[in-house]
């Protein structure tokens, strides 16, 4: 699932900073997300695959489907 946060930050050409900040977190916390030293809150995990247009399981590594579940 880091792995998955990080390939999605960097597709989109975006620094941690600037994913830290569209969380409304510091760069260092968002960072700890990415290399694995603290488990992602529900709440983030809603944020980012909202914001990257992808699904939970997606960023879980539940599945390789990219595109989300229809709503």
């Amino acid at each position: 699932m880091y792995k998955r946060i990080r390939d999605l930050r960097e597709d989109k050409d975006l620094s941690q900073k600037e994913i830290a900040k569209i969380l409304n977190m510091s760069q260092t916390g968002y960072s700890k997300y990415e290399v694995g030293t603290n488990d992602i809150p529900t709440k983030i995990l809603i944020q980012l695959a909202k914001f990257y247009n992808t699904s939970i399981d997606y960023i879980l590594g539940l599945t390789d489907e990219i595109k989300p579940y229809k709503r």
